[in-house]
């Protein structure tokens, strides 16, 4: 058994926002806020650890199903950080990218999204990429169409495609597979996050709740990690 020192790519569902205020008697939206701080501080701990990508869930395919309310709290909270972040993340030398389906998103967050990425993409510090309108089915599902629209076309042959032909047209297709997928809050399910990238990942499963991931817990279950033995199937 080798160790394997520091995750390279680091992939956090960020569960618990909601909780730790209700837990307070504070609207659900003061933990959304209060989440945005702490990954701006795991955002700025990840060069000082090794970690060299971060990915991490925001917004998913399903949560358009909490109360309208909610969800439009969310979408301007997003809007706020977007251009609150911009100038600290390009000087901070992060690349940001965003996965997910961005049409159901209203246009002036798909602007600043674009706006963000074109500002930050020559940096090379950290690579964050934050999902949001993202579902693994989904973006298998649209990255299956993508690859038909190409054997359509003749690009491409049926007996071409292997199992390393659709990684090259999912959203993630710029990023290594996550070494390392964190879930807080206590909830031990993937939540239809990264299916097929985290298909060898090493997965760690925490009670903190997202707001109460600091930095010092983020480095503590990244020690941890490099206990690991990690086989890829082989003996």
């Amino acid at each position: 058994m080798s160790e394997q020192g520091t995750p390279r790519h680091v992939a956090i569902i960020m569960d618990g926002n909601g909780r730790w205020a209700q837990q307070r008697g504070r609207p659900r939206l003061l933990g959304h806020r209060a989440g945005g701080k702490r990954l701006r501080q795991v955002v700025e701990a990840c060069p000082g650890l090794g970690v060299e990508y971060l990915t991490v869930f925001a917004f998913s395919t399903e949560n358009w199903k909490r109360t309208q309310i909610e969800v439009a709290g969310l979408m301007k909270l997003f809007r706020q950080h977007l251009e609150s972040e911009a100038k600290g993340l390009e000087e901070a030398g992060v690349c940001v990218r965003f996965i997910g389906d961005r049409v159901r998103l209203e246009p002036v967050l798909q602007r600043l999204m674009a706006e963000l990425e074109a500002r930050t993409a020559h940096n090379t510090r950290l690579n964050l990429t934050i999902a949001i309108n993202y579902g693994g089915r989904d973006e298998v599902a649209r990255a299956t169409k993508r690859l038909a629209r190409d054997v359509a076309a003749g690009k491409l042959s049926p007996e071409e495609i292997t199992d390393e032909t659709l990684p090259r047209y999912l959203d993630t297709h710029v990023l290594p597979d996550p070494d390392l997928v964190i879930r807080t809050s206590g909830e031990a399910r993937i939540s239809n996050f990264l299916l097929w990238q985290s298909a060898y990942s090493e997965y760690e499963f925490v009670d903190t709740l997202w707001p109460d991931f600091t930095p010092d817990t983020f480095a503590e279950i990244l020690g941890r990690f490099g206990s690991r033995s990690r086989r890829f199937g082989a003996a």
